[in-house]
């Protein structure tokens, strides 16, 4: 058996997240009060009591989903004994995901894990004033189809480009507002069976984030890094980094670039993994697995059954 651990991004977060853990675990517990010093804020309080709109602000909701799934990964380490470096061939996380699985790979510490993803958060909220970006997702279109309606929509002064590749017939645009509403507008035009607009409040991983891109290559001096103990398969790249300077040079890319997710799938196909955990709070990543890569085993794991289930199998 060969394992692929990969941690959600935003979107995946709900009000009472974590509380199960902390309850049951000493260590989790100890990973919300370590983010929560990190940060100098009761961040812990607000995932598990709301008000919901705060825990959907990207500066909670970053670091908030961060600390569930190192909170499961402290679980499986420290309370069963189960060291992720031993049994993972790869790990992988859509955006923001990134991060937890560079903090598992031993790249950053859990405060400076914290540290950065508040600094994205703010950074990426500050690029493009609200009301100016926006996102939208675009079904029954390949990444490659999409190319023709993003050209449709761009103006002189106005653009939108393809931020997220999920899974084939699923692509997320990102950009300009007029150009998120003309494909919303249009893509059935161009075969795409729905294109609804996303309720995020930033245009992310496209051009126009370029200010937060240098905000984190700022950032990233200013922590200390280590090599990764398990291979991270970038965003930007779909391929597996270990270098600390690769693994920097990708998550700065990646607040501009494209989410190459599907295609990070297709790796994981070609290079023999048969099961794909996905570790912290929601099921978004292992549901696009379950349809894009049918014969690999796909779990996610949050509550303490699943890793009492997942412990015994491992």
């Amino acid at each position: 058996m060969k394992y692929a651990f990969v941690f959600p991004g935003q979107g995946s977060q709900f009000v009472g997240m974590g509380k199960e853990l902390a309850d049951n675990f000493q260590s989790a517990k100890d990973v919300f009060e370590e983010v929560n010093q990190a940060l100098g804020q009761n961040l812990y309080k607000v995932m598990t009591e709301g008000p919901d709109a705060d825990l959907t602000l990207t500066t909670n909701a970053q670091p908030a989903l961060m600390a569930v799934s190192m909170a499961v990964v402290r679980i499986l380490e420290n309370d069963f004994g189960i060291k992720l470096q031993d049994k993972a061939a790869y790990v992988a996380g859509h955006s923001l995901g990134e991060y937890s699985a560079a903090c598992t790979a031993g790249v950053f510490s859990l405060a400076d894990t914290a540290k950065l993803l508040r600094i994205r958060g703010d950074a990426m909220q500050k690029a493009v004033p609200v009301g100016v970006g926006g996102m939208a997702a675009v079904l029954g279109l390949s990444f490659n189809d999409v190319g023709a309606l993003v050209e449709a929509c761009n103006g002189n002064d106005y653009y939108c480009v393809a931020a997220n590749d999920n899974s084939e017939g699923q692509v997320v645009l990102s950009g300009h507002i007029q150009a998120i509403e003309k494909a919303v507008e249009i893509a059935a035009e161009f075969g795409a069976k729905r294109c609804l607009k996303l309720p995020v409040s930033a245009p992310f991983h496209s051009p126009l984030m370029q200010p937060a891109a240098e905000t984190m290559a700022h950032a990233f001096m200013e922590i200390e890094a280590h090599d990764a103990n398990i291979p991270i398969v970038a965003n930007v790249l779909a391929e597996p980094e270990t270098t600390k300077q690769e693994i920097i040079k990708n998550l700065i890319s990646q607040v501009t670039g494209t989410v190459r997710w599907r295609e990070t799938m297709t790796y994981f196909k070609e290079n023999g993994v048969t099961d794909l955990v996905e570790l912290g709070a929601g099921k978004v990543l292992s549901g696009m697995a379950k349809r894009s890569l049918k014969e690999v085993n796909s779990i996610s794991i949050y509550s303490i059954a699943e890793i009492e289930e997942l412990a015994k199998n491992l």
